[in-house]
C-alpha cells in the first residue's frame, strides 16, 4: 500500500478534483487490493491493477452525479456556425512558463490549474494527457460523444494555459 498510494491517491485527485473524494476513492481501491491480496501480492502488475482500478472507480464515483451536471458544451454547438463536427486542435505549452521551476513544484502548479478546471474539461484532459487514453476510449469510457471529447479538451487545454502562466502568483508560496 504504502508503494503505491500516492499514485493512486493522485490519480484519483486528478481526475475527482477534489481531494476528500479522492481519499474515499483511494481507500475504496486499497479495498479492493485488499480483497484480491494473494493475486497481487506477488504481481508485477499490481501498479498497473491498481491505477486502473482507480481510474475506473474515479469515473464512477464521477457519473453518478454525471446527472446533475450541466455540460456547457451541451448547451451550444461546438462551433460558432453550428458545425458539430469540433476541429482538434494542436496544444503546445511554451518550455518557458514552468521551466524555472523544480518538478515537485511544477507538478503543484499543474495539478491547482488542473483544479480549476471545472469536471467536464478536467476529466478528459487528464485521461488524455496522463492516463494516454486515446478520445475515442475517453468517449466510451465518459459515454459521451467523441465530438464532445474533442471539444472539452480544447477548451480545457484553452482554460489550462492562462492558469499555468499565472501559476507565477503562487511560485512564492510554493518556494517557502
Amino acid at each position: 500500500m504504502r508503494a503505491y498510494q500516492d499514485m493512486v491517491f493522485s490519480t484519483a485527485a486528478r481526475l475527482a478534483g477534489n481531494d476528500t473524494q479522492a481519499e474515499d476513492i483511494a481507500q475504496e481501491v486499497f479495498i479492493r487490493a485488499y480483497e484480491h491480496f494473494s493475486d497481487l501480492r506477488a504481481s508485477v502488475t499490481a501498479g498497473g491493477w491498481l491505477k486502473t482500478v482507480t481510474t475506473n472507480l474515479s469515473l464512477n464515483y464521477l457519473s453518478r452525479y454525471r446527472k446533475r451536471w450541466r455540460f456547457f458544451s451541451e448547451m451550444r454547438p461546438a462551433t460558432e456556425d453550428g458545425d458539430t463536427d469540433a476541429q482538434e486542435l494542436e496544444w503546445e505549452v511554451p518550455d518557458t512558463i514552468l521551466a524555472d521551476l523544480s518538478a515537485e513544484q511544477r507538478c503543484a502548479i499543474v495539478d491547482a490549474a488542473l483544479r480549476q478546471l471545472p469536471d467536464h474539461q478536467r476529466m478528459p484532459l487528464v485521461l488524455y494527457h496522463f492516463e494516454d487514453l486515446s478520445y475515442q476510449e475517453i468517449a466510451i469510457k465518459l459515454n459521451v460523444s467523441l465530438t464532445k471529447i474533442k471539444t472539452d479538451i480544447r477548451r480545457a487545454r484553452a482554460a489550462l494555459l492562462p492558469l499555468l502562466q499565472s501559476g507565477g502568483a503562487g511560485r512564492d508560496t510554493l518556494d517557502g
